[in-house]
């Protein structure tokens, strides 16, 4: 106590106290700091706040959407596959095969798809009715006409049966070989050119080579249930079992001297064999080939679309 306040009434004497140092003494909590300063997007305040929520939200939203567009109520099982459309469809079930879920998406009471819906009706099928979003999400854009059939993947004939079948014919046997074809519309577009000019069957190679599903199915408009695919291991040993069962091999080729129109092969049984646009037919494959005749082109033009080198070639062996 400051000296002359001793004495004072009341006063009360206090123990010596150590200093403090500095003002850390009395502000140390204050001085401690509180951690890096938060970034501005992570202050609920600031403005950059709220615009981070806003994007998160509206990247919810887009996920949601996403989601919504790829979801689909048409489900295909392991081991089946999808034909949409009309024609397509009745084509599957006359040729008997089995439908195992019928998916609508039109009104069964309007014009064709009354028909439709009385022939898929005794296939005894459950349908399922979707949208036709849910169509267009699992037909890749094609016009699916809001019909479509689950059936068992495409089944492919024995090459051997292809072959007495087509002998059995009240006409000269047809066969279609295709080389390299890895285009799924070439094979459809074939096959309904096949079925329109009489051919018996399409032969296929496994490998290198586009096989007979969900697209060419829809492309052949049906055909691919008329006429027969046999799939082949090695398309060279094809074609010549081909040829010892009396079928002369004709391959097309855009620089042949003979042409398609002035090949005179009299009443014989004939496999025609198409190769890839540009590449054309391989070499064994060439090399195998009875007869290799072209279609007479302008100048202007290199090469023809496989389907459509194929379909004048047939239609001209018809006409013979």
């Amino acid at each position: 106590m400051a000296k002359g306040n001793q004495s004072r009434r009341g006063a009360v004497a206090k123990k010596n106290q150590p200093p403090k140092m500095g003002s850390g003494g009395k502000h140390r909590r204050a001085l401690e700091g509180r951690g890096p300063t938060p970034k501005a997007e992570d202050r609920t305040w600031h403005p950059a706040y709220k615009q981070k929520v806003a994007k998160e939200r509206q990247a919810e939203r887009e996920a949601a959407r996403a989601k919504s567009m790829t979801a689909s109520a048409v489900k295909v099982r392991p081991g089946y596959e999808l034909v949409t459309g009309r024609n397509p469809v009745v084509e599957v079930v006359k040729a008997g095969n089995k439908v195992s879920r019928i998916y609508l998406a039109s009104d069964p009471s309007q014009g064709k798809m009354r028909e439709v819906f009385e022939l898929l009706a005794e296939t005894g099928a459950p349908f399922i009715e979707v949208t036709k979003r849910d169509l267009d999400r699992v037909s890749d854009g094609a016009a699916h006409q809001g019909i479509a059939v689950e059936v068992a993947e495409y089944e492919y004939s024995d090459l051997e049966d292809l072959i007495i079948d087509s002998l059995q014919q009240y006409k000269p046997g047809l066969l279609v070989a295709l080389d390299h074809i890895t285009d799924p519309h070439n094979v459809g577009a074939i096959l309904r050119s096949g079925a329109a000019f009489g051919a018996d069957g399409l032969i296929l190679p496994e490998r290198r080579s586009a096989g007979v599903g969900v697209t060419a199915w829809k492309v052949s408009a049906g055909a691919a249930a008329r006429v027969p695919a046999a799939r082949v291991t090695n398309l060279v040993q094809a074609l010549r079992k081909c040829k010892e069962a009396g079928f002369f091999i004709v391959g097309l080729d855009g620089n042949a001297d003979t042409t398609v129109r002035n090949m005179d092969l009299g009443d014989s049984p004939i496999v025609l064999v198409t190769g890839a646009e540009g590449s054309g037919l391989s070499r064994l494959v060439r090399d195998t080939c009875d007869l290799i005749v072209s279609i007479p082109m302008t100048s202007n033009v290199e090469s023809l679309n496989a389907s459509v080198a194929t379909a004048i070639a047939l239609y001209e062996i018809a006409g013979e």
